[in-house]
Order: C-alpha cells, then sequence, then structure tokens
C-alpha cells in the first residue's frame, strides 16, 4: 500500500488560489493515483489517501503507517505545516517507512516564509512545483526497485 497524506487546505483545491495550485479538487485527481498503482504493481497494491487540517491527526497518522507492515511508502503533502512543524519532521524522521514530500507550487518561488521546509530534511526527497504530477512521480518513485538508493 502506498499512502498520500494532505495538511491543511488542500481539502480546498480547486477552490483555493487556482492560479498557484490548479481548477482540479484531490477527489477529482484521486483516481489517477489509484491508477497508476494498481498498474505499476499489476494491481497488488493499493493507494490509501488521509487529509487533516490537525497538525496531531497529522503526526499520529504518520506513526499508524510508519509501523504498517503493508505501507511501502508516503507520499505527504504537509501544506503551511512544513514550514514550522517539528512534530511533523520528528515523525516522519522516525519512519523507516520512505516519505516523499511534495509541494503542488514552487515554494522557493513564492513568499520567503515559504522557502523552508522543516519536514523536507527527515523526508527520502521532495518534489516541488509541478503541480498535481509531482503526486504521481512520488509514487513512481516508492514502487521503483531504485528508491533505497
Amino acid at each position: 500500500m502506498i499512502a498520500i497524506i494532505n495538511g491543511p487546505n488542500l481539502n480546498m483545491l480547486g477552490k483555493r488560489d487556482p492560479k498557484v495550485y490548479g481548477s482540479t479538487t484531490f477527489e477529482d485527481f484521486l483516481p489517477a493515483a489509484e491508477d497508476l498503482v494498481s498498474e505499476l504493481t499489476d494491481g497488488e497494491q493499493t493507494l490509501e489517501y488521509f487529509q487533516s487540517n490537525s497538525e496531531g491527526e497529522i503526526v499520529s497518522k504518520i506513526q499508524e503507517l510508519a509501523f504498517d507492515p503493508v505501507c511501502r511508502g508516503i507520499v505527504m503533502n504537509p501544506g503551511a505545516y512544513a514550514h514550522y512543524s517539528y512534530a511533523i519532521h520528528d515523525a516522519v524522521e522516525m519512519s523507516p517507512v520512505p516519505v516523499i514530500i511534495v509541494h503542488i507550487s514552487n515554494i522557493h518561488a513564492r513568499e520567503e516564509f515559504r522557502h523552508t521546509d522543516v519536514v523536507a530534511p527527515a523526508a527520502k526527497g521532495m518534489i516541488c512545483g509541478l503541480g498535481l504530477n509531482g503526486y504521481l512521480l512520488a509514487i513512481r518513485s516508492l514502487l521503483s526497485s531504485t528508491h533505497d538508493s
């Protein structure tokens, strides 16, 4: 199983600032991610999706998935928590399951406070600025045989 965890305000995709985040809702995008997981694993793996506006719920979900024997990886967009949540950083850091951070927009081309992601150093990698396609790239990476390198 591959998990996607989305943080605050990502439930507002399609409504929130379409110039930055696009006009597609995550619910409209999710079938493409599910199809990719199924395609890359010949139907043997599934996709689990979780979104919360609460930091504590996100930490609890990371901890739950980190020790789930069927979880092969986590794709996470921490939203604004990326810029200051050391609690999420610590949860990602202790996870034996690889985590790839995704930002829909290029955080380095936005307001200065968004340039720093305190969660990313604890993750396997980070993809930013590629829109929702970043989630698909992260899934591909987690399911590839080379993600351990």
